[in-house]
């Protein structure tokens, strides 16, 4: 019994803790007479702001993979999220989020697709899909990647929605099998970026 009250105060101390919450409007209960008839009560109202987010693009110099074992340097525009969170003491940290799968017989593209937020974890979730170009026998890397400028403490959470491509390097990422699935891993997270 104690275990359970403990861990419902750590859930309730990170809820109240990732967002700002300001009550707007007093409650009231309802009145009632003693025929047992009731007036209808009028429940709080509150206002609850969440992270200031920001989107943007930047010049980064990245590694882009062309085929396995051959990668260059190239500068392209990448994705820049900014992220502020309401009333927080953390220190902010400029991370480059990377998805990578390792593809075989087919070119595939891998895209970010979106980000979420929710409490303490951030949820990077990419696209892999096929182009339908056959490279024969050869293996290659497709990626795709943003800069995330948030507090350092978030949990960065990576998945990539489509069928998993045989070999060990592909075992660095969870592979959701469509957008339910990944629903029912995300809960009420919000969006926070979207291509």
């Amino acid at each position: 019994m104690k275990r359970s009250t403990l861990l419902i105060s750590t859930i309730l101390l990170f809820i109240f803790s990732a967002c700002d919450v300001e009550k707007t409007e007093e409650g009231e209960a309802p009145e009632l007479d003693v025929d047992v008839e009731a007036e209808s009560g009028e429940m709080p109202e509150y206002d609850v702001d969440w992270a200031d987010v920001n989107v943007d693009t930047r010049t980064k110099t990245i590694t882009v993979p062309k085929v396995v074992i051959a990668q260059e340097e190239k500068e392209v525009e990448v994705p820049y999220v900014d992220v502020t969170m309401p009333d927080s003491d953390s220190e902010v940290e400029e991370r480059n989020l990377m998805v990578e799968a390792e593809v075989h017989d087919t070119m595939h593209k891998l895209e970010i697709e979106k980000v979420y937020a929710s409490q303490k974890n951030l949820y990077v979730v990419a696209r892999l899909s096929s182009t339908d170009q056959n490279i024969e026998d050869e293996t290659v890397r497709v990626s795709d990647q943003l800069v995330l400028n948030a507090p350092d403490d978030l949990n960065v959470i990576k998945y990539i929605i489509g069928d998993k491509p045989s070999g060990e390097y592909n075992n660095q990422y969870t592979y959701l099998a469509d957008d339910d699935v990944l629903n029912n891993k995300i809960g009420d997270a919000q969006v926070i970026y979207q291509r």
